[in-house]
């Protein structure tokens, strides 16, 4: 009776044991695998973290481009003169579009990065789909906008091309007319070779005593020589004496000598001077 209580017993203490061991495997177990959920959770958390300071900073460089688009300044016809310089505004403009198009492909970039790692991380949150959708629409509309400002840009070097010609002609045209209203003809001679070559006449007087000469009014270009009087007021005239008998007002110039066969036509108002286009200067 006694052997069998003491053998009860014995298995009563080994079942304890084993229950105890099972029991004490499962609670590791159970721990272990707690610390492996809880390091499995600080992982997702983390990489949560990090995807969305990725996606914080993404966003950061979306705004910055839009930021950018706003200084671009598309040239206009106005700033033609400015075009035309190097490395002033189209070159400031076309190299401001070149760098909202690098940063939109860096961008483009790591939206595709951002995605890769959230897909290999086995982070599939809709929220985070729909962010990584929202910065792709964005990209997209930032591309379709540097494309169109490129465009213009095209466009309006298409314009100022036309414009600078044009603008040439009229500064040809404009340099022509005032060449045109500057210069005068003038032809020097004595009253023999100014008559016989029918550039003056005599008039007036009476049997032929107190007549005058004056301009016949014949314009010959052959017999006369050109002169600018916006950039030459003097003529020099090879003779000892000379006598302006055209029309000038005797207040816009002056015949001073300048040596014993040289005298010296200095024109003071070019304006008053060439109203009357052909100037006769008779030498003796």
């Amino acid at each position: 009776m006694r052997r069998t209580g003491v053998f009860i017993l014995g298995a009563v203490c080994v079942a304890l044991l084993v229950a105890t061991g099972v029991s004490y495997s499962k609670y590791k177990k159970a721990v272990a695998e707690h610390a492996q959920a809880t390091q499995a959770e600080e992982n997702m958390r983390q990489r949560y973290d990090q995807a969305v300071n990725e996606i914080v900073v993404i966003q950061d460089s979306l705004s910055a481009i839009v930021l950018g688009e706003a200084a671009i300044k598309v040239p206009t016809a106005e700033s033609l003169n400015e075009l035309q310089l190097p490395g002033t505004l189209h070159d400031r403009v076309l190299s401001r579009i070149a760098t909202l198009k690098s940063a939109v492909e860096r961008t483009k970039e790591r939206i595709a990065e951002l995605d890769t790692r959230l897909k290999r991380s086995g982070i599939k949150i809709a929220g985070f789909e729909r962010m990584i959708a929202g910065l792709r629409k964005s990209v997209a509309e930032k591309e379709t906008r540097i494309a169109e400002l490129d465009a213009q840009v095209g466009t309006l070097e298409y314009k100022v091309a036309g414009l600078s010609t044009e603008v040439e002609t009229q500064q040809v045209e404009i340099a022509d007319k005032r060449r045109e209203l500057a210069t005068v003809f003038y032809a020097v001679g004595t009253k023999k070779q100014l008559t016989e070559a029918g550039v003056a006449e005599t008039k007036g007087g009476v049997l032929g005593i107190g007549k005058t000469l004056e301009p016949s009014g014949m314009v010959n270009s052959t017999l006369f020589s050109p002169i600018d009087t916006d950039e030459t007021t003097t003529i020099r005239i090879p003779a000892e004496k000379a006598q302006v008998i055209s029309a000038q007002p005797v207040s816009s110039y002056f015949l001073k000598p300048v040596s014993k066969e040289e005298v010296e036509l200095q024109i003071v108002d070019p304006k008053e001077f060439r109203k009357v286009k052909h100037v006769v200067i008779v030498t003796t």
